[in-house]
């Protein structure tokens, strides 16, 4: 069997991903049946040999491959991989195509892709016609529905939140799951599943700090400050914040940004945009503040793709997540 797991949701994809490693074998030796491919660069006789490998005293092998499905979809669209004859893509597609189909019963192959896949693509065509869910859409949770991503949460880890403190949490935090997560375990600890998260709870534990800094970090960046913006950016990473994290919160922080810059655009004030946008009043304040540091929406939109490239860089092992971080900083300020 194959599956794809598709769509902007890391954090999701990550969990899932996990979950398939928990399957594999006893602790002593999973890491012997699993292996981890970079689709940026792995080729069709890597992944068949990957695959086609026996499990090492175990009943299954995992073998999963990040990114090649949108690797070969932005070449095809290009009009051939721009390391190879043009159809090279193409032909690449048609070839695990013919192969998937003929994976060993020992051997569970997961694609797993940062954005989400066209419902028409072929490999996820064919990963839809095999017995239960093989094609997984992890999609971020939209501001407004967030309260309730922490609710299913919560009740996901034993516990229990009221309506309000889901709310206020979420205004805190925004849409990094990762940190929610984290603060959602915080508090059930803090309550030892007894009784119900309060708005009071959420109040005394969870700390605005990391989005505040965040909000530094991206108003020096926006200032061209490159001094200060390498020091939020040092602070946020010794505070213990994950850097994929981080460039999570980032990569937010842009998308919210162009959204403003946007709809001041249109004029308007700041009570529709922050209805308009799922956010908090306090939030769409600040990002009014940060957007006029930047000349138009196609200045954000450049940043923006920038983050993404970076966020593909670091997950396919291309570049160290700090080092990422830290070229980030320098490029937007030079």
């Amino acid at each position: 069997m194959f599956f794809i797991l598709h769509g902007d949701n890391e954090f999701e994809i990550s969990e899932r991903l996990a979950g398939f490693k928990q399957k594999i074998g006893d602790d002593s030796l999973r890491d012997l049946n699993i292996t981890m491919l970079d689709g940026r660069k792995t080729t069709l006789s890597e992944i068949q040999h990957a695959a086609d490998a026996m499990p090492f005293l175990a009943d299954k092998r995992l073998v999963i491959v990040e990114g090649l499905l949108t690797r070969l979809a932005s070449r095809r669209a290009k009009g051939g991989d721009e390391a190879a004859p043009p159809g090279a893509a193409q032909d690449f597609l048609n070839s695990l195509i013919d192969y998937v189909p003929h994976l060993p019963d020992t051997t569970r192959l997961v694609f797993a892709e940062y954005q989400l896949l066209n419902p028409r693509h072929q490999l996820a065509q064919l990963a839809g016609q095999q017995k239960g869910k093989t094609v997984i859409e992890c999609k971020q949770p939209p501001a407004a529905e967030l309260p309730r991503w922490i609710t299913d949460r919560a009740k996901k880890r034993g516990g229990l939140i009221e309506p309000a403190a889901a709310t206020r949490l979420a205004a805190l935090i925004g849409s990094d799951l990762r940190r929610l997560d984290s603060e959602i375990n915080k508090l059930l600890t803090y309550v030892n599943a007894r009784r119900s998260i309060t708005e009071k709870d959420v109040l005394l534990l969870v700390s605005e700090a990391g989005t505040s800094s965040v909000f530094d970090l991206v108003d020096a960046l926006g200032q061209r400050d490159g001094k200060r913006a390498a020091h939020e950016l040092h602070h946020l990473l010794d505070q213990g914040e994950n850097p994929l994290g981080l460039l999570a919160m980032i990569v937010r922080q842009y998308r919210l940004l162009i959204l403003v810059k946007e709809l001041q655009a249109r004029r308007l004030p700041p009570d529709a945009m922050a209805k308009e946008l799922g956010q908090h009043p306090f939030v769409i304040k600040k990002l009014n503040e940060q957007a006029r540091n930047y000349r138009d929406s196609a200045q954000l939109e450049t940043i923006y793709r920038r983050l993404l490239e970076i966020e593909t860089e670091i997950k396919t092992g291309q570049t160290s997540d700090v080092l990422a971080l830290d070229l980030l900083v320098a490029g937007i300020v030079g």
